[in-house]
C-alpha cells in the first residue's frame, strides 16, 4: 500500500485505498484505507455506525504531523467470527501488521475505540500510544437494545440523534446511508451480533495492565459511553490523561473537531518529545 501525499484541496478520507485482510473466519474482507502524510503512524478506528470520512476534519488538522492512516472495516458484511469485537480486533491487528508495519497510535472511538483497548492490552508491541473517544469496553447504553427487523427512518434519525448533544452536526447522509444498510436483515443481525459481543467484553478487571501513553477524549453529554466510563479510564491507565468536551456526546471528533485535533497534536508532540 502507498502513501499518498497531502493535498488540502482533497479531503482525506476520498483517497480510499481497498486491501484484502483476512481474520478469524478465514475469508477475505475488503476494507478501504486512507494513507496520507508521513511520520508516526496514527490509525483511525470507527465505530458500528462509523466511517472513515467522520475522522476528515480531526485528520485534516494533524496530518502534517503523522502518517494518518484510516481504517474502515465493512462491519454489517462481516460474517461468522469475524462477526464480532474478536473478528473486528483480529482484522485490525491483521492490517496493523501487514500494511501498517511499526508502532502506531490507535485513534478508536465507540467500538473502534474497544477495538483500541483490546490491541493495547493483547498486543502492545503494536502500539506507540492510544487515544480513546467514547470507547466502549465499559459502561455503554447500546444503540441496538431495542433494533427493529427493518428500522425506521424516524427510529434511525432519533437513535442517530443520541449520539449527539448538538442535533445540527448530524450528518443526514448518515441517517440515508444508515437505513438503507440496517434494511437488510443480514446487515441489522450483524449490527445486533457485534453489539452484543463487545457488551459481554467487558476489560474492567483488564485495563490496568495498558502501559502505553493514553489519551482520554470524552463529551460531557456522551450519554452511549457515560462519564464514568472516561473516569474509570482514567484512574486505572496510569499513563493516562482526560480530556474534557462540554456541550459534546458521543462522537467529539465531530462535534468537537478542532480542540479534538489540538489535544492530539500535544500528544503527539509528547510522544515525540519522550521517543
Amino acid at each position: 500500500m502507498t502513501t499518498v501525499p497531502v493535498s488540502p484541496a482533497v479531503a482525506l478520507a476520498a483517497r480510499r485505498t481497498p486491501v484484502t485482510l483476512r481474520g478469524l473466519a478465514d475469508a477475505d474482507v475488503a476494507a478501504d484505507v486512507v494513507d496520507v502524510g508521513s511520520g508516526r503512524p496514527t490509525v483511525f478506528l470507527h465505530g458500528l455506525v462509523g466511517l472513515n470520512d467522520h475522522w476528515e476534519e480531526v485528520g485534516q488538522r494533524i496530518v502534517h504531523r503523522c502518517r494518518c492512516v484510516m481504517l474502515q472495516l465493512p462491519l454489517l458484511n462481516l460474517r461468522g467470527e469475524d462477526c464480532s469485537i474478536d473478528g473486528a480486533t483480529a482484522l485490525t491487528v491483521r492490517f496493523l501488521e501487514q500494511h501498517v508495519r511499526e508502532r502506531a497510535v490507535l485513534v478508536g472511538n465507540s467500538f473502534g475505540g474497544h477495538v483500541a483497548l483490546r490491541i493495547a492490552l493483547e498486543r502492545p508491541d503494536l502500539l506507540s500510544g492510544l487515544v480513546l473517544a467514547g470507547a466502549s469496553g465499559l459502561i455503554e447504553k447500546t444503540m441496538v437494545s431495542d433494533i427493529q427487523t427493518r428500522p425506521s427512518r424516524e427510529w434511525l434519525v432519533r437513535k442517530i440523534g443520541e449520539l449527539f448533544y448538538d442535533k445540527s452536526k448530524m450528518n443526514p447522509a448518515d441517517v440515508d446511508r444508515a437505513h438503507a444498510e440496517l434494511s437488510d436483515r443480514a446487515h441489522a443481525r450483524a449490527m445486533v451480533r457485534l453489539s452484543r459481543t463487545a457488551r459481554r467484553n467487558h476489560l474492567g478487571e483488564e485495563i490496568h495492565r495498558i502501559a502505553c501513553p493514553t489519551l482520554i477524549m470524552w463529551g460531557r453529554q456522551d450519554v452511549v459511553t457515560p462519564p464514568e466510563a472516561a473516569e474509570e479510564l482514567r484512574a486505572k491507565i496510569r499513563r493516562s490523561k482526560l480530556v474534557w468536551f462540554d456541550q459534546c456526546g458521543h462522537a467529539p471528533m465531530i462535534e468537537a473537531a478542532e480542540p479534538f485535533a489540538d489535544a492530539m497534536n500535544v500528544f503527539l508532540d509528547d510522544l515525540g518529545a519522550a521517543a
